[in-house]
């Protein structure tokens, strides 16, 4: 009978506003103004309630955890697919809170047909949504969620109705200027380019004043035609001669002006750090301090056994998967929800201590931004280099989850760890009351250990040997487990209270783990292994037209075989790097013939889920083609990229917090929630965006982007898990692009030959 969430984030959209011309349907709630008690509703067994001055009322208890913990709800109600409804009522609370109204199935998974998020107070102030159905439903459920808060408080309620015959509001996205810039701004002597929206055919006039309004340049736009993935026609400009350090520049065409932006050359340093920044704020099992990340954004420690959280430390498997239990502490979160995963876990940690190893083998990269001291890290002063340090917190916990000796899977890791149930938002980790779960071993998790082991025991052994060693015997261990165990895979059912993170082709983490090993160790195993993969040459194969990802992560080995000096031959050696160059060629060619100038290509134009981090996966093998090249082209690629994520876009939207005049800002996260709970902050600076998906997986999404163009599905919603998630594996491509990038403001900076690295 009880309503409950079952998806993750699964926290629909609030739409406003009457409809119009249209006649309303018969009224489907009974006995919505309580005139005849409590009849057709019922309450959760904690919710003492009863009608008082005819509004029913609820006394809601203290110190429950989701909102779905506490309902007031009725069943019953018909719901016809492709109808819309209107559902309308009046409420209040004595505590300011924030509550759920949903229309969903009654019974699991509760699907949800409207699922909105209200603010009641004390003031009874109407409240509207209008929302379609997806499916037909004889007995669906109204229930409102009011549980979650700390207080206890009175929730009271009249006035409720639902309707059909809504005229549904059309959602048009607020875009802003047509004019379409980097909203941070372009390096001074670099490529600098614009999209304008526009229903011309022929060139317009451009110009560029400086922040007190004089003209510093001028010129004519060029026709692209309609851009396929906006539908919008759009014409391109480029500024690049405009080459004088400032802020506050601008572009006019006709009438529209883009919004301000600076040029400059340190412009990436401070989104370095701050990207950096967002691995520290989501670790597990620390307290976050407010001397590294201000009052705003600390909290307590999460999942070390402070109730009513139940800790990391002694984790059990799911029943049936094994009769020990692990200490998982520590790590980062993975996402909007309080797991730990291995597979998203290792590909962001490959790619943070990737952002240091750049720094060992290209001449012009400044190490010294990544260096001791200089990040928020609490261990800063231990002779480490600061990003080593927060790779270090996730490499124990990978660690962590390997399968102890004398087990039947010993040395292959778990899945990942998280909540047996899903919880709600906003949830601070340390109020999570959830028992904690380990999932099956998996062949994929194991080779994630064993790339990121072998990749940690080389750049920690000048700096703590001991480590270095653990890492390495923890990688190759792993190795033997997935020879041994080669076709494990995760079960694609299993997303209760997680993310499933399934995947039914594990040739690409063989192909990773083998070149990570070999290139650490140089052993001949190791060497076969890559060269005998039918991967090794396939550029197609190891770099996807679509991007890397943590479920495709071949390209990560051939990265590492063309930058980091190893026993490869001279002739290995050119072949690997043909291989990045050929696949940078492709991307490369991509944004040349993008109207935005984003380096991104998928089949069909379908934007995958977390499409930004393809984008910058993408300008990762860029930047690294044009280290090892020198040629311009790929840099500018680079450059165009990075235009994109900030605001030269369809929308308008730099996909970045804190960076551009228009910057995502309520991204899916449980405790960076400002928009559900105004007493929680929103996303740190420099958390970027999953971005547009065409999948459009969540309520939300559905409710407003229904046959959205592929670039625009997206909406800076707090509840659209599909389009506006963040992800350590997200920001940890964009920490690396903004290291690059700031390295690009400073001078030349080119791949330097080095003698190669041996562990053993």
């Amino acid at each position: 009978m009880l309503g409950a969430v079952a998806v993750a984030g699964l926290l629909g959209t609030a739409l406003s506003g009457p409809a119009i011309g249209a006649e309303p349907g018969p009224e489907l709630v009974t006995n919505g103004d309580f005139s005849n008690g409590t009849t057709g509703w019922w309450f959760t067994a904690n919710l003492p309630g009863s009608v008082v001055d005819g509004r029913l009322c609820a006394e809601v208890p203290a110190g429950t955890a989701n909102p779905w913990d506490a309902i007031v709800g009725q069943n019953d109600i018909p719901l016809t697919a492709g109808e819309s409804y209107t559902l309308r009522y009046t409420a209040t609370s004595t505590v300011p809170v924030t509550i759920r109204t949903n229309v969903q199935m009654a019974t699991d998974p509760y699907t949800a047909e409207l699922n909105a998020s209200d603010q009641i107070d004390e003031t009874a102030e109407p409240v509207e949504h209008i929302f379609t159905a997806n499916a037909d439903n004889e007995e669906a459920q109204l229930a409102f969620q009011i549980g979650g808060s700390d207080e206890a408080y009175t929730f009271c309620v009249d006035d409720v109705s639902l309707t059909g015959g809504a005229e549904p509001p059309v959602y048009e996205p607020e875009t802003g200027s047509p004019v379409r810039v980097n909203q941070v701004g372009y390096l001074t002597h670099a490529a600098k380019s614009g999209t304008v929206v526009t229903d011309a055919t022929d060139p317009l006039d451009w110009t560029v004043q400086d922040a007190g309004g004089k003209q510093v340049a001028a010129g004519k736009t060029k026709p692209a035609g309609t851009d396929p993935t906006s539908r919008q026609n759009v014409h391109t400009f480029d500024f690049g001669k405009v080459m004088k350090a400032g802020e506050g520049y601008t572009v006019t065409i006709g009438e529209d002006t883009s919004e301000p932006f600076a040029i400059g050359d340190d412009l990436y340093s401070s989104l370095r750090s701050d990207a950096l920044a967002y691995f520290y704020h989501n670790r597990s099992g620390i307290e976050i301090e407010a001397d590294l990340v201000g009052e705003e954004y600390a909290r307590p420690a999460g999942h070390i056994g402070v109730e009513p959280n139940q800790g990391d430390t002694d984790v059990p498997c799911q029943e049936g998967v094994c009769d020990y239990s692990l200490d998982v502490s520590g790590g980062w979160y993975d996402a909007g929800d309080h797991g730990k995963y291995v597979v998203n876990g290792g590909i962001s940690a490959a790619q943070v201590m990737s952002n240091f190893e750049r720094t060992l083998h290209t001449e012009g990269a400044d190490g010294a931004p990544l260096g001791d001291g200089k990040l928020r890290v609490p261990e800063r002063g231990n002779g480490v280099p600061d990003i080593l340090d927060e790779a270090r917190w996730q490499m124990d916990f990978l660690m962590k989850m390997q399968v102890p000796e004398g087990e039947e899977l010993a040395g292959m890791a778990h899945h990942k760890i998280h909540d047996a149930q899903w919880t709600g938002l906003p949830l601070l980790p340390s109020e999570d009351p959830q028992p904690r779960e380990l999932h099956p071993p998996t062949t994929a998790a194991t080779l994630n250990l064993a790339a990121t082991g072998a990749q940690c025991a080389r750049l920690f052994e000048p700096y703590d040997q001991e480590f270095a060693a653990q890492c390495l015997e923890a990688a190759e261990t792993a190795w033997a487990a997935a020879k041994a165990n080669p076709d494990v895979l995760a079960d694609p059912n299993d997303g209760t209270g997680g993310g499933a993170y399934s995947d039914d082709n594990v040739s690409d983490e063989f192909y990773w783990a083998a070149a990570e090993l070999f290139v650490t160790t140089g052993e001949d195993t190791y060497r076969q292994a890559v060269l005998g993969s039918e991967l090794h040459g396939d550029t197609e194969a190891l770099f996807p037209r679509g991007g890397l990802s943590w479920g495709w992560t071949g390209g990560l080995g051939s990265l590492t075989m063309a930058t980091v000096p190893s026993d490869l031959t001279a002739g290995q050696l050119a072949d690997v790097r043909a291989t990045v160059a050929e696949a940078a060629d492709g991307y490369a060619e991509a944004s040349r013939k993008s109207a935005y100038g984003v380096p991104y290509d998928p089949e069909g134009n379908q934007y995958v889920w977390g499409s930004n981090s393809q984008v910058l996966n993408n300008m990762i093998v860029l930047a690294t083609a044009h280290e090892l090249t020198g040629k311009a082209g790929y840099r500018d690629a680079v450059l165009h990229g990075m235009e994109y994520l900030l605001g030269r876009n369809p929308l308008n939207q730099s996909y970045v917090t804190g960076y551009g005049e228009r910057d995502s800002h309520n991204q899916h996260h449980r405790f960076w929630a400002n928009q559900l709970d105004p007493s929680l902050p929103n996303p740190a600076p420099g958390s970027v965006a999953g971005g547009p998906n065409t999948g459009i997986e969540d309520p939300v999404a559905q409710d407003k982007l229904v046959g959205c163009a592929p670039a625009m599905c997206y909406i800076d919603d707090i509840e659209s898990w599909a389009t506006n998630e963040i992800t350590i594996n997200w920001n940890a491509p964009l920490a690396w692009v903004a290291s690059y990038l700031d390295d690009q403001g400073s001078g030349t900076v080119k791949y330097k030959e080095k003698k190669k690295h041996r562990k053993h």
